[in-house]
């Protein structure tokens, strides 16, 4: 599902929300997941549980070199599912195939996360993190802000290696060059907090060309 809209229309204010993110305060309402609903449930349970989000802008976390913190995280995951935890040496083996996926250097892993990382390297770092993790639901806000042509391609490809009939995907975006390279099944736009129009792929066309102009009163659906 690609959800398009205008600046402000609440897209990350969703994103955010779904895992739980403490600027935000949910006053009403559901948001079921797998039979129970995650606004119950602390962040790191939703991760745990399969929610995943790749951020706009990633954060530098300096002190804490990056392998460390991949492997944490997917030991985390393997443990939720009730799988037994990789060692560092088994972990190196699964790291490196997911690395070679994004076209990353093994030189990323002894640096920082996201320290010094140019907004490129930091989103292949975020699509790395999605290859390892596995998340049956992985949330992609504007993953292809700041990105050249030849890293949107890069970016766009392990998010189709991930893609498959065992988990979604929430691709927020505001430009159809990003779906150029990931065909969405669904396209929603977003205005005000709520879907107000849904459609194909023809839709993200149809907006690229048009604009929003039809949303002065659109009623939600």
């Amino acid at each position: 599902h690609a959800i398009m809209g205008p600046n402000g229309s609440g897209k990350s204010t969703l994103s955010k929300t779904l895992v739980g993110h403490p600027a935000y305060t949910v006053t009403g309402g559901l948001a079921m997941f797998n039979g129970g609903d995650l606004l119950e449930l602390e962040p790191e349970q939703r991760a745990q549980q399969g929610i995943f989000l790749a951020f706009q802008y990633p954060v530098e976390i300096p002190g804490v070199a990056n392998t460390d913190f991949l492997r944490l995280a997917v030991n985390k995951r393997r443990t939720a599912l009730g799988q037994e935890e990789y060692d560092p040496i088994e972990f190196f083996g699964v790291l490196s195939e997911k690395m070679a996926s994004v076209e990353m250097s093994s030189d990323f892993l002894s640096r920082d996360v996201n320290s010094g990382f140019s907004g490129g390297e930091k989103k292949r770092n975020e699509i790395l993190q999605l290859a390892l993790l596995e998340p049956e639901l992985a949330i992609l806000d504007e993953t292809d802000s700041g990105l050249d042509i030849d890293a949107l391609k890069t970016v766009a490809g392990g998010v189709n290696r991930y893609k498959s009939d065992r988990n979604a995907i929430i691709l927020i975006t505001h430009y159809q060059r990003l779906l150029d390279y990931i065909e969405p099944d669904f396209v929603h736009v977003m205005h005000k907090g709520r879907i107000v129009r849904s459609g194909g792929p023809e839709l993200a066309k149809e907006l690229e060309a048009d604009g929003y102009a039809f949303l002065e009163g659109a009623a939600p659906l």
